[in-house]
């Protein structure tokens, strides 16, 4: 398959949620497991409906790994901030990002409560609704906007932060400057490859940053792997970001 071809293959599949989810009754929990939501299982059929037609493995938080022996893998988070989703808070998204044996590859992030729409290939750049991306050169964490998972041990010499509550659509604010940078400050990785690996994609094709706090791959197709990602507007400032948080 061609970038083109995944492009299309990807927003077909964001949109399938978005119609999914539209219908959705009941956005409570759906009892099958910890934190997960009745929306995120409609996402999920509504993804694997249109992903299973075309000749591609899938990693989904919400149903595992299927075909990884294919050249392209989706990894993909049906709902990204599920919670935020049930609550009616307007900042939660649908993640997917083709990877293949070189890394990832095309990504699309779409925010299903307001429909923004990120979009990266790699080599290609990114961008937000059709628009190029091009990330802030912010270097000074004492003058940066920062976005947050968990709780963040102290004050780290940033400006002000945020705790919005969907990796991906932090991580890719960040890629549009709206954050200059965004830390996973839980106490161990808490966050699986669905999460992070399509705004990585973003985040990198803008001139962002992207590094694991932890100094791991962030390039993994398991289940059952964790990461903590960390993404900045400039290395400098990512060094900086992960040199208070680590402390």
């Amino acid at each position: 398959m061609t970038d083109d071809d995944l492009l299309t293959l990807l927003h077909e599949a964001a949109d399938a949620v978005y119609a999914s989810v539209g219908e959705l009754e009941d956005w409570g929990l759906a009892g099958t497991r910890a934190g997960q939501y009745k929306c995120d299982l409609a996402a999920d059929a509504a993804v694997l409906a249109v992903l299973d037609r075309a000749p591609v493995g899938i990693l989904s938080e919400e149903s595992g790994l299927a075909h990884p022996d294919r050249g392209v893998v989706v990894v993909v988070d049906p709902i990204d901030g599920s919670t935020n989703a049930a609550a009616g808070l307007p900042w939660f998204a649908t993640s997917l990002c083709a990877v293949d044996k070189d890394g990832p590859r095309v990504a699309v992030v779409v925010n299903q409560a307001v429909g923004t729409r990120y979009a990266a290939t790699r080599g290609g750049g990114a961008t937000r609704d059709g628009r190029r991306l091009s990330a802030p050169t912010k270097t000074d964490l004492a003058d940066a906007f920062v976005g947050v998972s968990g709780l963040p041990p102290r004050w780290l010499g940033w400006r002000q932060f945020r705790a919005l509550g969907a990796a991906a659509l932090d991580m890719c604010a960040v890629a549009s400057g709206t954050l200059d940078a965004f830390l996973d400050c839980t106490p161990k990785p808490a966050h699986g490859p669905w999460d992070y690996l399509g705004a990585m994609l973003v985040c990198q094709e803008a001139g962002a940053v992207v590094a694991d706090r932890y100094g791991e791959e962030l390039v993994v197709l398991e289940h059952g792997a964790r990461r903590a990602p960390i993404a900045a507007a400039t290395q400098e400032l990512l060094e900086k970001c992960m040199k208070s948080l680590n402390n």
